[in-house]
């Protein structure tokens, strides 16, 4: 179970740092077409608001990489639940104020990393 865990970190730490790069990085182009709901003449706008949210997602992927070099198990997992916590809610909060679709995609692979270290560890 530690390695599904483990995997399941990995997908969320990938995930957030392919947001990084796209809200830091490639907000004009990746990001108009993940956001569609979003107006085109807004993206340049919002350039600089979209990178400070893209440095958001690094330092959750860097508290999920953390948790790997950890070597008291224990710890590990906390930090794990910790940071997997901040995705979650930031993915729910996503959810109820610009699309459901941020649910699925941030959300649920934290809440399912969040119950398989509740259901193995505690």
């Amino acid at each position: 179970m530690d390695i599904l865990i483990k995997i399941i970190i990995a997908i969320v730490v990938v995930l957030h740092l392919y947001f990084l790069y796209f809200e830091m990085f490639a907000w004009d182009t990746i990001g108009r077409k993940v956001f569609k709901t979003i107006p085109k003449e807004i993206f340049g706008q919002t350039k600089v608001m979209a990178a400070n949210q893209g440095l958001y997602n690094g330092f959750l992927a860097a508290g999920l990489i953390w948790s790997f070099f950890i070597t008291d198990p224990q710890w590990s997992f906390n930090i794990a639940l910790f940071f997997l916590g901040c995705v979650a809610v930031a993915g729910i909060y996503g959810a109820l104020s610009l699309s459901k679709k941020i649910f699925f995609v941030q959300a649920v692979p934290a809440l399912l990393g969040i119950v398989l270290i509740l259901i193995t560890k505690y």
